[in-house]
């Protein structure tokens, strides 16, 4: 749980079958119908037949749809006449049908949507959803997410402590267990351990990458960032290890592991409470995540020879060049090599911390006991069934995850994680379609079109800024689906070249896509950024925005029901994946990605008296998230104040493109309220839409109007359960609010929402007091 740097922004929290068709085996025998003395059923060709058995079928649902409605207790929302009157066409095709059902049965309709709309919204899936086993929190994303899971399985024992023993051996030992040799404390020397542990992936107590220099975007530089954490920053904090659940649990759990691989209980329980103590040092320098937030202020670029006068705990370019010995070619740097760092007041303390506890034999076995720890950690996931128990029970302390997952979906998930575009290049065949990604960027298209609508009637900026912000817009890439390149059999190949896997070997496989991912990372050291390079793979269920590149990114994975769907009505596209689109471009103006410009650089482009007013606005989120609270603990607004932005703006971006879909005189409405209430842009590009293709045919059973259901897709993207642990660990480590109050936030700061809802003012859902900043 490092503080390293952001480089994107995801729209989902750090956690689908095709519709429909032919059926198979439906063949056509023209000698039925002229059979003497047929029926009229009898004179029906097979496939007439299952027309009409089909059409029977959705007609009697739609009646049942009806009663179920009709039985349900009332509503509290009031439907004006005029609008009632523009449901007069049903849409009974399968999709609306299934989707219908969907929707109803995922809310609570006597819940008032004025009072509480995630209830309204989600009440009853979150009562039909229990958390599974083997998981901490259960919404739309992780169905989503297994269903997946799914098509790739249909596409698509070990040693106990002895892999990771050797491990051990090499890096000199663990004074904890005895198997791994004899430790030596009269040779610990700190830099060389440092470097070994790094060689493998692991970050303690500083991260070194190589990213695009984000000040000059056309190369890539070193970059070094704080790091060294085993647990969230503020569970270290102000805490005593004995009474404390978190502490006393991490220790009990580095006890068992430490045993399991050789150690004697009480030896090693001791040596591991020193190691926590050192951990809660390390906690009191690091940085808090909100603080973290200005990019500006976090860019430092300095030289090696700079670097080793402001942090000489280490020799910087000894160190250096020992991880840049697996680049090829060779790459060698010298004292002059420019470097960034994003935390000089972070090692300049490690080095005095450093210093401190070097000086006695005790603080020597403390700080090798941590560095080999941070090693032994992460690769615990791949060790036998005792281990694994360990492990399962810290975790149900930390996340509140009791079970344990199929073992088939854990498989699944962990080959996709190494290979996942190869992975993906399955997935993509089955599931992923040309016209998919053609409607997907004619949405982006009609989000960016009403952002920019959008940002001529903002009161608070500059014209200067407003063209300048135009521009960006117009400039964002859109990655849609999958990257080409996993399609073509060389080139995939080219990308898995020299990663050897071994079906009998799974801890070393591991240890080999660690020691591959590394290298491939420093390899970029001399080479220029690659534009359009994929982070996430085909099959994930998230997006991302990259504000070096000014790129969004939408994997085919979240390109599904229930975020879209070709066949539904456009109210729930834009309600669904609209909002995402519209989530990842307002990223780019958010209160990080503002202060990147159109072509990715990291300098000043707005007007000062812009920024100020952009603070002022942001200042109101701060504070309105802040006011949340979730099982008694405050939603920290200034660490998720990106992300709140992201959701309100995007919802917003695609409100507007919806509406500019409608007719002209629903054009001329949205503009009219969008100049005195600030209309949410997503809601435009759904009215651009109706306005040039008509209204919509209605769900049947759901009593809504298009912009109530716009509304309600919102909402139901976020229905989800959470265990109370896993609540804690994302206040106090995700950047997103808890789905809750991503409904509730940004629909309490919309007028339109309110007007369609019939909200009264001073409402929990309308109140009077509203934060805008897009």
């Amino acid at each position: 749980m490092s503080g390293q740097k952001y480089k994107r922004t995801n729209f989902e929290e750090d956690d689908n079958v095709s519709n429909g068709g032919t059926p198979p085996g439906v063949t056509y025998d023209p000698s039925i119908a002229f059979k003497a003395g047929a029926s009229f059923w009898q004179k029906r060709t097979i496939l007439e037949k299952l027309l009409l058995s089909l059409s029977a079928v959705l007609a009697v649902v739609v009646i049942i749809l009806g009663i179920v409605v009709g039985t349900q207790k009332p509503q509290r929302l009031v439907v004006p006449p005029a609008e009632k009157k523009q449901k007069t066409n049903l849409c009974t095709t399968l999709p609306c049908v299934t989707v219908a059902s969907a929707v109803l049965n995922s809310m609570d309709p006597t819940a008032d949507p004025c009072d509480d709309f995630y209830q309204y919204a989600c009440g009853g899936w979150t009562k039909a959803h229990p958390i599974p086993s083997g998981q901490s929190r259960w919404g739309t994303f992780s169905v989503m997410d297994q269903q997946n899971q799914v098509v790739i399985k249909n596409e698509l024992a070990s040693l106990g402590a002895k892999p990771l023993l050797s491990l051990l051996k090499t890096l000199g030992g663990w004074q904890v267990t005895p198997g791994t040799g004899s430790w030596d404390i009269a040779n610990f020397d700190i830099q060389s351990l440092i470097e070994m542990v790094h060689s493998y992936g692991m970050g303690p107590l500083f991260y070194m990458g190589v990213g695009e220099d984000e000040k000059d975007t056309e190369h890539n530089i070193l970059q070094f960032d704080e790091s060294g954490l085993g647990l969230a920053r503020d569970q270290y904090l102000n805490k005593t290890i004995e009474e404390d659940k978190t502490l006393s649990g991490y220790l009990k759990y580095m006890t068992d592991i430490g045993v399991l691989l050789g150690g004697s209980y009480n030896e090693t329980k001791e040596q591991m409470y020193k190691v926590i103590e050192f951990e809660q040092k390390l906690a009191n320098i690091t940085t808090p995540m909100e603080d973290r937030r200005d990019d500006e202020k976090l860019y430092h670029k300095i030289t090696v020879r700079e670097l080793q006068n402001l942090a000489p705990f280490l020799d910087w370019l000894h160190y250096i060049n020992s991880q840049l010995n697996v680049t090829t070619p060779c790459v060698v740097v010298d004292e002059d090599e420019k470097i960034l760092t994003y935390a000089p007041e972070y090692l300049e303390k490690l080095t005095d911390l450093l210093t401190d506890l070097q000086k006695t034999e005790e603080d020597k076995i403390i700080l090798n006991n941590y560095l080999i720890w941070n090693v032994v950690r992460p690769l615990v996931a791949y060790l036998s069934k005792p281990f694994q128990n360990a492990r399962k029970e810290f975790l149900e302390i930390l996340t509140g995850v009791s079970g344990e997952e199929e073992l088939w979906r854990y498989c699944t998930s962990d080959t996709n994680s190494v290979l996942g575009f190869a992975v993906g290049a399955m997935f993509v065949r089955k599931t992923f379609h040309g016209e998919s990604k053609n409607k997907a960027e004619e949405m982006i298209s009609d989000i960016k079109q009403a952002f920019k609508k959008n940002l001529a009637n903002i009161t608070w900026m500059d014209e200067e800024t407003k063209r300048a912000a135009a521009d960006k817009a117009d400039a964002v890439v859109d990655m849609i689906g999958f990257p080409p390149y996993i399609l073509n059999t060389t080139a995939l190949n080219e990308k898995y070249d020299k990663l050897f896997i071994n079906e009998s070997e799974y801890f070393q496989n591991n240890i080999r896509v660690l020691k591959f991912s590394i290298k491939k990372n420093l390899d970029k050291l001399r080479k220029p950024p690659e534009r359009q390079s994929w982070s996430m793979t085909p099959a994930t269920v998230n997006a991302y925005y990259t504000p070096t590149r000014n790129e969004i990114v939408f994997p085919a994975g979240i390109l599904q029901a229930p975020f879209f769907d070709q066949k539904y009505p456009k109210s729930l596209n834009y309600g669904g994946m609209g909002v995402v689109m519209g989530h990842e471009l307002t990223h780019g103006f958010d209160d990080q990605g503002r202060e990147y410009d159109k072509y990715g650089v990291l300098r000043p482009w707005w007007n000062q008296a812009s920024i100020e007013k952009f603070k002022e606005r942001s200042q109101c989120v701060v504070d309105q998230y802040s006011n949340y609270k979730i099982n008694g603990d405050h939603i920290k607004g200034k660490q998720t104040l990106g992300e709140n932005i992201a959701d309100n703006g995007g919802l917003k971006a695609a409100f507007h493109s919806w509406i500019l879909h409608q007719d002209p005189q629903q054009c001329h409405y949205a503009r009219e309220q969008f100049l005195l209430n600030d209309l949410f842009a997503t809601f435009h590009a759904y009215s651009q839409w109706i306005s040039e293709n008509g209204q919509e045919p209605s769900l049947p059973g759901v009593n809504l109007t298009d912009k109530q259901l716009f509304f309600l897709a919102f909402a139901q993207v976020w229905c989800s359960n959470s265990k109370p642990e896993s609540v804690l660990m994302g206040l106090l480590t995700d950047p997103h609010s808890p789905s809750r109050y991503r409904v509730i936030g940004p629909l309490s700061n919309s007028k339109d929402f309110a007007t369609e809802f019939h909200c009264k003012s001073d409402s929990y859902m309308n109140p009077a007091k509203k934060c805008e900043v897009w």
